[in-house]
C-alpha cells in the first residue's frame, strides 16, 4: 500500500468504513495478550492505525507504543489517548525503512493485519526490524491474511479491495521459510478473525527473538 492512499483513506474516509479498524482488540488477540503478557512488559505494535489496541494495553498498565507511517492515523491516535487519559506513545516509521525513531527495545512487539500489506520483496526487511527491536527471549505474533481466505475474489497471492488497496496473501510454508531465519517458532497456524462483513482465514505465527 502506498503512502498516499494510506493518508487518503485515513484523512477522507469515516472510521467505521475501514475494514481493519476496530475499537477493541478481538478475541483472539485479547486472549494472546491474557496468556503472554505480564508487567511491566514493554509492548510495540507495528502498523498501529488509530491506536485502539495500543491504548487498550495502556489501559491495562503497560508501557505501550504504537508506530504506523500515516500521519492522519497518527493524529486521531493521539487525540484520543489524550481523551482518555492514558499513557502511551504513537510515532511516525515506515516499518519497511531504516528505523530511526524507536530506540528502545521491547519485551513484546505484534502486528495485526499488516504484513498482508507487507509485499514479499520488502518482508526480510520488516523482518529483521522487529528483531532488532525486539529484546532477546521477547515474543512477537504476526498475524495475516491466508491464502485459503475468500475475500477478495478468493483467488491468487494479490488481490485488490474495494478500497483501492492491493494485498498479498500468505501460506503456512512461505512465512514459515520467512520467519524460521531469524526466530524461534512455537507455532504457525491458520485461524479464523472477524471482518466487517465475514471472518477471515489468516495466519497466527507465535514466535520468539532467542537469547544467544
Amino acid at each position: 500500500m502506498t503512502k498516499k492512499l494510506l493518508e487518503q483513506i485515513y484523512s477522507s474516509t469515516p472510521l467505521e468504513k475501514i475494514p481493519w479498524h476496530s475499537k477493541s482488540p478481538p478475541a483472539y488477540l485479547k486472549t494472546f495478550f491474557e496468556d503472554h503478557l505480564s508487567q511491566p512488559d514493554k509492548i510495540l505494535e507495528l502498523g498501529c492505525g488509530t491506536g485502539n489496541y495500543i491504548m487498550y494495553l495502556a489501559s491495562k498498565g503497560f508501557k505501550a507504543v504504537g508506530a504506523d507511517f500515516s500521519e492522519s492515523a497518527l493524529k486521531i491516535a493521539r487525540d484520543l489517548s489524550r481523551k482518555k487519559k492514558l499513557s502511551c506513545t504513537f510515532v511516525r516509521e515506515d516499518v519497511t525503512e531504516d528505523i530511526t525513531s524507536l530506540k528502545d527495545q521491547f519485551d513484546f512487539i505484534y502486528d495485526w493485519e499488516l504484513l498482508h500489506h507487507i509485499y514479499p520483496k520488502n518482508r526480510v526487511r520488516y523482518i529483521k526490524n522487529v528483531k532488532k527491536l525486539l529484546n532477546p527471549g521477547g515474543i512477537y505474533l504476526s498475524v495475516c491474511f491466508s491464502e485459503k481466505n475468500t475475500a477478495f475474489g478468493g483467488q491468487g497471492k494479490y488481490r485488490d479491495t474495494p478500497l483501492g488497496t492491493r494485498l498479498y496473501f500468505s501460506s503456512e510454508e512461505e512465512l514459515n521459510d520467512l520467519f524460521s531465519k531469524y526466530f524461534k517458532i512455537f507455532e504457525i497456524k491458520t485461524i479464523d478473525i472477524p471482518g466487517k462483513q465475514r471472518p477471515h482465514k489468516a495466519i497466527s505465527a507465535h514466535l520468539q527473538n532467542p537469547i544467544t
